[in-house]
């Protein structure tokens, strides 16, 4: 697994070999990045980004935003292995002051949260984790998102989830086995 851009464009990530941890592989994060980058459904000045990144594992996403050039990245990972790993990551790259590591639930860090706002908002939970869903609700009630954001939203490609009920749906890719879901909030 590798940074595909930006400052730290082809540096190397530590990965985990965990089960229950998937990497997300460089060519539907090369996708994540195109859309963002070029669609006319998403305005967003991605250098002045403020980004969550649920579900970290080991920060990929998180780290490729740093590369391009996001103001700060906060992971909320709940596995001790895979968090250590963002850790020696973010402490490989020197980029500790971009980053906010939280070692808990995505529900425990929603719930806590009182007065922090971000504008992309990235979900990867494990494919077979259907409580995101209510994460994904109890961030839309918190309103814990600035007027111009992006949900991204990483499923299995055969999932038939709908996220009409809590977001406007504006794009979905489909790679392989990964869906990839983008929205905002009504």
């Amino acid at each position: 697994m590798r940074i595909i851009g930006g400052k730290f464009k082809g540096k190397k990530l530590n990965q985990v070999k965990l089960v229950t941890t998937r990497p997300l592989k460089d060519v539907v994060k090369e996708s994540i990045f195109n859309v963002l980058a070029h669609s006319k459904d998403i305005f967003l000045e991605f250098g002045n980004s403020k980004v969550l990144d649920l579900y970290s594992g080991t920060g990929s996403f998180g780290i490729e935003c740093i590369s391009r050039g996001s103001n700060k990245v906060t992971f909320v990972e709940k596995n001790e292995n895979a968090f250590s790993i963002i850790k020696k990551n973010l402490s490989t790259l020197q980029v500790g002051d971009k980053a906010e590591l939280i070692n808990d639930s995505v529900e425990n860090y929603l719930l806590d949260n009182r007065e922090k706002k971000f504008n992309i908002f990235f979900f990867d939970p494990p494919y077979s984790d259907k409580s995101f869903l209510k994460n994904l609700k109890l961030l839309r009630s918190k309103k814990i998102f600035l007027k111009d954001h992006i949900i991204i939203i990483h499923r299995e490609s055969k999932i038939s989830e709908n996220f009409n009920e809590e977001m406007k749906v504006l794009k979905i890719k489909t790679y392989g086995r990964s869906k990839i879901f983008f929205g905002i909030f009504y």
